[in-house]
């Protein structure tokens, strides 16, 4: 059974934690089943780019972003080369490590 490890995010988890996960479940999914309240504005529906993610480590293991999520990427706060969407990215056979950024463009936040 694959893990996955959510890096230390002031806001989600201060130490940082480590999970199980099922293949074929998306990196939203995981993280919401286990606490880890990561913004979601469209209900996982990839919409937004809310649930905007970085996979540090597995990152190669993770199907290929299809252009819906490449086009909600580009809206995202901090893109890097290795930058999801959680709610698509699903996942595999293989351990992740995952980085939340600190911030988000969630303009239907009310808290």
């Amino acid at each position: 059974m694959p893990k996955i490890t959510f890096l230390p995010n002031p806001d989600l988890c201060p130490e940082g934690v480590t999970v199980e996960a099922e293949s074929g479940e998306s990196i939203l999914e995981v993280a919401l089943r286990n606490d880890i309240e990561i913004d979601h504005a469209c209900e996982m529906s990839c919409a937004c780019s809310t649930c905007h993610c970085v996979v540090r480590k597995g990152f190669d293991s993770l199907e290929p972003s299809d252009e819906q999520e490449d086009d909600m990427l580009d809206k995202a706060w901090g893109v890097e080369p290795q930058s999801r969407l959680s709610c698509q990215a699903r996942v595999a056979d293989e351990d992740l490590v995952i980085d939340v950024p600190r911030y988000t463009l969630n303009h239907a936040k009310e808290h």
